[in-house]
């Protein structure tokens, strides 16, 4: 078998192994009994990865230069950075919701370079002279990285969101130990005004009569799982933004290389610019606002948006100077 049909089995692997893994997912939060499916779906998620690994390795020595220079090869390497970060977050969490959350998208990454792209951009093709460089591989490599850590930070936000049904959930007490999530204490916001309305009284004398607002009521399993998603989130976050720094850096150094200016207003450093700025603002209202829940994950759900423009939106309309062709 040779490196081309070695490397059309191996991506035909990957989408199937991934599909796989978000099924036994989606069976364990069904069925939370079946206490092997989560254990299964891990498994499936690190052969995913392996056989990624695999396929950006042979497509490495087939084509002699590092495998991130179209769609076809940012794709599988954003899937291997989702299932990497995903293995990450779900030991942190020890929660099989986070592979519910990330199984579909690296699935979904996968099929769209496998199923999609054409034949002439799935092969191997000379790089243009701009590409030519060692900084492709740390430009590019650390951008992907870091879009894949803040890509599965921004899902946990979303799956926080749909967890407590968009409620203002105040979360206190948030620890992690050596052995994962100790219990903690979790009070909606509303409570705590039913309570201070509770011991009010008329300033004529008569009693009030005072009723409770109406509120959803939370499960404490639920709201326990809240805040593991919300906690998981702000370290996957907090992990990529650094990561997508150091990976701004990097290219403008090497757009003053070769182009002559670390700095253009290209649309992708633009947009590289917004994405930077949305979860710097994110993490901003963490540290120093003390913001938890619900508005954070309001933020970091605008960031799931904000990294696929980047990446994928302004490629689309195949102007600037990152365009090379067609997407990338």
């Amino acid at each position: 078998m040779d490196l081309i049909a070695f490397q059309g089995w191996l991506d035909n692997a990957s989408f199937a192994v991934l599909f796989a893994a978000m099924l036994l997912y989606w069976c364990g939060v069904a069925f939370p009994k079946a206490t092997v499916l989560p254990s299964l779906g891990t498994a499936a998620m690190a052969v995913g990865n392996l056989t990624i690994a695999a396929l950006l390795g042979a497509r490495w020595i087939e084509g002699g230069y590092f495998p991130m220079s179209n769609l076809y090869e940012s794709l599988f390497a954003l899937a291997w950075g989702i299932t990497a970060m995903h293995l990450v977050a779900e030991r942190m969490s020890r929660s099989s919701l986070v592979g519910a959350v990330t199984a579909p998208i690296a699935m979904a990454i996968a099929a769209f370079a496998t199923l999609t792209l054409p034949d002439t951009m799935q092969g191997s093709e000379p790089l243009v002279p701009a590409l030519k460089s060692n900084w492709l591989m740390m430009h590019v490599s650390v951008m992907l990285l870091s879009y894949a850590a803040l890509l599965v930070g921004a899902l946990l936000a979303i799956a926080f969101l749909l967890v407590t049904r968009g409620q203002a959930v105040e979360l206190k007490g948030s620890s992690v130990g050596t052995g994962g999530f100790r219990n903690v204490k979790l009070r909606r916001a509303e409570d705590d005004a039913a309570e201070a309305a509770a011991v009010m009284t008329m300033s004529t004398g008569g009693a009030a009569v005072l009723e409770k607002p109406a509120t959803v009521t939370l499960s404490p399993q639920r709201l326990t799982l809240a805040d593991t998603l919300d906690n998981i989130s702000y370290r996957m976050i907090g992990l990529g933004f650094p990561l997508l720094t150091i990976g701004i850096i990097a290219g403008a150094v090497w757009a003053n290389e070769a182009w002559g200016s670390y700095w253009s207003w290209d649309p992708k450093e633009t947009w590289a610019l917004i994405t930077w700025l949305v979860f710097a603002a994110y993490l901003h209202a963490r540290i120093t606002k003390g913001w938890q829940g619900r508005r954070p994950a309001i933020l970091a759900a605008t960031g799931f948006v904000v990294v696929w423009v980047c990446y994928l939106g302004v490629n689309i309309l195949g102007k600037g100077l990152h365009s090379y062709g067609w997407f990338f």
